[in-house]
């Protein structure tokens, strides 16, 4: 899969746009923190506890909690999208409740080889480009390394794009991308042994007000195709009319949200060999370690 086919079509302005209203939240969206707790309960899959931790996102992944309770032993480092969410993340960090000071970095100060453990709590669906972001995990973890990540797949929020086609309306969001096509890019990123699973969360509201409102703590339209400019009020009137066709029996609100977990880990290095071929001691010590380790 060549990078162009992985990148999405997004407006890159509007998604940064979407991303700084996020990141000055008070707190992270709740589906978020719902979602750290159950890929929290996947790590028991790891035989060796984690020594280095990158919580990829944190302040906006909300899983801090949930991450420290799983490896309490672990040194644990924040990375923000940029170096002024990684300054505004010192203070905010959940962690800080237990009294631990909680090292922050910006995307591009991540050395390599650095962690043990890749964290990315719902923050793939809101990536340009998830292929090269799983470049970067693979290159932050060291050999034999972890990652694990949520997001959010194209089962989300089906009844409401049904609703807009129905009306005849541009699509109320990008498209997420489908979880065989992550596992496609994980290996094309240089991940081994990939595993992919999902499950689907029903979310209920009272009434339209209180829907959309939790839609836009989730995040915004950033699809190119949508509407062109701001809706009136009279147009607001028609969507809440046509949400108000969806309430069930107890007259609620209902809509799907299809949570992705994926994971995999970083394999040594392989090397072409030639009729000569040259290896340096360091990446040979890898390879016996690695083959010690997985025989």
């Amino acid at each position: 899969m060549a990078d162009t086919e992985a990148a999405r079509a997004l407006d890159a302005q509007a998604l940064a746009q979407v991303l700084r209203r996020l990141l000055r939240a008070p707190q992270p969206p709740w589906l978020h923190g719902e979602a750290a707790r159950r890929m929290a309960d996947r790590l028991a899959i790891i035989k060796r506890p984690p020594r280095r931790v990158l919580d990829w996102w944190a302040q906006l992944g909300g899983g801090a909690a949930a991450l420290a309770a799983a490896c309490p032993q672990a040194r644990i480092t924040e990375v923000e999208p940029v170096a002024p969410a990684a300054k505004a993340a010192a203070w905010w960090s959940p962690r800080r409740w237990a009294g631990r000071t909680v090292p922050v970095l910006a995307e591009a100060e991540v050395g390599a080889a650095t962690a043990d453990l890749v964290w990315a709590n719902m923050m793939l669906h809101a990536v340009r480009d998830p292929q090269a972001q799983m470049r970067r995990w693979q290159q932050a973890l060291a050999v034999d390394g972890f990652l694990m990540f949520s997001t959010l797949g194209p089962g989300t929020l089906e009844t409401l794009a049904a609703l807009y086609r129905a009306a005849g309306w541009p699509t109320p969001f990008a498209p997420f991308v489908d979880m065989h096509d992550l596992g496609d890019m994980l290996v094309h990123a240089g991940f081994a042994d990939p595993v992919m699973d999902q499950e689907t969360l029903t979310l209920t509201w009272a009434g339209a007000d209180a829907l959309l409102s939790e839609l836009r703590s989730l995040g915004g339209n950033v699809d190119p195709a949508r509407f062109p400019g701001l809706r009136t009020p009279r147009w607001r009137m028609r969507l809440h009319d046509a949400l108000a066709e969806l309430a069930g029996s107890d007259g609620r609100l209902a809509l799907p949200f299809e949570l992705v977990y994926g994971h995999a880990f970083k394999p040594a290095p392989r090397f072409k060999l030639a009729g000569e071929t040259a290896v340096s001691l360091d990446d040979m010590r890898t390879m016996v370690r690695s083959g010690r380790r997985r025989a």
